[in-house]
């Protein structure tokens, strides 16, 4: 967890990232869903049994950066998490996380949604 808080707080926006290198097939990644507007792959850290990024092909930075002409695309990354989380037998419950800058813990500045299942989670969060 500390590793990740302090990519978070090196990390910056800006450039070209894993997940625009992962989403051209670049880089490999243990892709289990694709749709014209975003893809699901396994995190290769897993912090859940069940761990999975659903990430959208438009390059968002940050969800502060999202506008209003990204909502119907937020709303089918939520949809697509949760069809995902079904798929993977997370009958029992998941989280959906976004994590948003520094603070936040993000470490890779291309919007994504972090969903986390198959065991109990801890509340509160961080």
């Amino acid at each position: 967890m500390a590793d990740e808080i302090s990519k978070a707080q090196a990390a910056s926006p800006g450039g070209e990232t894993i997940f625009a290198k992962i989403i051209r097939k670049e880089i490999p990644a243990n892709v289990f869903y694709e749709d014209d507007q975003c893809i699901a792959f396994h995190d290769i850290s897993p912090q859940a049994p069940t761990h999975f990024l659903v990430v959208p092909k438009k390059a968002i930075s940050r969800l502060s950066e999202a506008n209003a002409a990204d909502e119907a695309l937020l709303g089918h990354l939520m949809i697509v998490g949760k069809k995902c989380a079904i798929d993977l037998g997370l009958t029992n419950g998941y989280r959906l996380v976004v994590n948003e800058g520094p603070d936040g813990g993000q470490s890779v500045y291309h919007l994504h949604l972090h969903v986390l299942g198959g065991r109990q989670l801890g509340w509160p969060p961080g």
